[in-house]
């Protein structure tokens, strides 16, 4: 098992690189799945691998072995390398766990203080204006959604190209991104590697949203307009509202290939001549798969192998309580 349960452990050094350059020639929505997908699935196979390092080190500790009714004559492998490697491990999960924690009630402070806030100004339907005079606007989830703007960001956009940036945020919250996002976050609590695939995700989203909101306002190059405005209006004041992380908003990101994709859609300008052809993605789709599945089975065989170990560990005891 010692070797085997390294193997989700490692995956992510191929996986990340792999998924990031499959989603570049995705459409939005497909790619933002794909991303959380991925994340969530490594970081599953992550936790569980240090859950089995952890475990086939404990089963060396005398009160567990009397508990499990183990002879430690009969457990494979060797103490001095396992029982480390088990004190690594729980070290480990400890951290991940106690950073999961704490992101998660981060992610529910913020929400709450930026509900706060938003509840103490006016309110029209889901749209929430604030007198700032610093251009922002941002979608909020919660219960009911809002979409909060300022007076600088109402003031900086026509009427049609307003229309057009609050259909991008309500896109935010009808899609729920903001859980993508904190699933990408809670994941990357498990594993470090797994924080490259944020950046594509954010980007993903944005489009996804863009794309949205196009459809809804029913021309493409007003949203583009709309989009590109806020973005420079944000841009040009150092101060910004405090927003919860999980916020998006229609103004961050690599707004001029946001824009440029919006104005052509048939020949999308996110580096066209860096995408792979369709034999391309699909021997990178293939490669991502095989990672996720070998991650998969590797822990799979290990949690076999230490079902094995446990059983012949108690072999001996069995075999005195049939003898009595």
């Amino acid at each position: 098992m010692i070797f085997a349960v390294w193997i989700p452990l490692l995956m992510p050094l191929l996986a990340v690189p792999a998924a990031r350059r499959l989603a570049e020639s995705l459409p939005p929505r497909a790619a933002a799945w794909l991303l959380t997908g991925c994340a969530a699935a490594l970081a599953a196979c992550t936790t569980a691998a240090l859950g089995l390092l952890l475990a086939a080190g404990a089963l060396w500790l005398p009160p567990v072995a009397a508990f499990g009714h183990l002879s430690l004559s009969l457990l494979g492998g060797d103490a001095d390398v396992t029982v480390p490697a088990a004190s690594v491990a729980g070290a480990l999960l400890t951290c991940c766990a106690i950073a999961v924690i704490r992101r998660a009630l981060r992610h529910r402070a913020e929400l709450r203080a930026a509900r706060r806030t938003a509840d103490a100004h006016s309110l029209a339907g889901d749209l929430c204006v604030l007198p700032d005079a610093a251009p922002d606007a941002f979608a909020l989830p919660g219960r009911p959604d809002r979409v909060v703007v300022t007076a600088g960001m109402l003031r900086a956009l026509p009427p049609a190209e307003r229309e057009a940036l609050f259909a991008h945020e309500r896109a935010h919250l009808t899609g729920r991104h903001h859980l993508f996002l904190l699933t990408v976050a809670l994941a990357s609590a498990c594993h470090p590697l797994l924080r490259g695939l944020r950046p594509s995700l954010a980007y993903a989203l944005e489009r996804w949203a863009d794309e949205s909101a196009a459809s809804r306002v029913g021309d493409r190059r007003v949203t583009a307009r709309a989009i590109g405005r806020a973005a420079l209006a944000a841009r040009a004041h150092a101060t910004a509202l405090p927003r919860p992380s999980t916020a998006l908003a229609a103004t961050t990101g690599p707004v001029p290939r946001r824009v440029a994709a919006l104005l052509t859609p048939d020949h999308p300008a996110d580096h066209p001549r860096r995408h792979p052809g369709l034999h391309g993605r699909r021997l990178i789709a293939a490669a991502l798969l095989a990672c996720i599945t070998f991650s998969a089975a590797a822990a799979v065989e290990a949690a076999a192998d230490l079902h094995q170990t446990v059983e012949s560990a108690q072999g001996e005891h069995h075999g005195d309580r049939g003898r009595g």
